[in-house]
């Protein structure tokens, strides 16, 4: 995980609908950004759908919300629709933003060693800054912890 304090590593990822976000699209308000391992798995969906269920919170704080994974455009656009996810998601097949916030992870399953996402959030703030950094979050409660944070600031 990266350092809660050090700049935001950029990046330039597209969106659902191939739109390129970057990091600079939203200086000047603070931003969640997770990172989950795939579209449509059990954790994941939970995750988004948490996320989903509190938008209004986000949105009435002027706080962005984006999730990335490695997942296709279209994959994106199947799983915003089958959810109605108000957010950005966006693509990451490259594992550009996935390396360069340090979530690619060595992982064990069933014996065997791989690598993959590891899920986590950063909060990031108005100037670009991470102020707070959330490794190994869990997904039924990352979007409820995110707001209990955001409400003490």
């Amino acid at each position: 995980m990266l350092k809660e304090g050090t700049k935001a590593p950029d990046f330039a990822l597209c969106d659902k609908d191939g739109k390129t976000v970057t990091l600079q699209d939203f200086a000047g308000k603070k931003l969640v950004l997770y990172f989950y391992p795939k579209d449509n798995t059990a954790g994941c969906t939970k995750q988004a759908c948490a996320f989903a269920a509190v938008y209004e919170g986000f949105k009435d704080n002027d706080v962005a919300v984006v999730g990335i994974s490695k997942d296709s455009s279209a994959s994106h656009r199947k799983f915003a629709e089958k959810y109605d996810l108000p957010f950005i998601l966006l693509s990451d097949p490259e594992l550009k933003a996935i390396q360069a916030y340090d979530v690619w992870v060595e992982k064990k399953m069933y014996g065997k060693i791989g690598h993959g996402v590891e899920r986590s959030t950063y909060i990031i703030d108005e100037n670009g800054i991470i102020e707070k950094a959330m490794p190994k979050v869990k997904p039924d409660s990352n979007a409820a912890d995110i707001l209990e944070y955001l409400g003490k600031l």
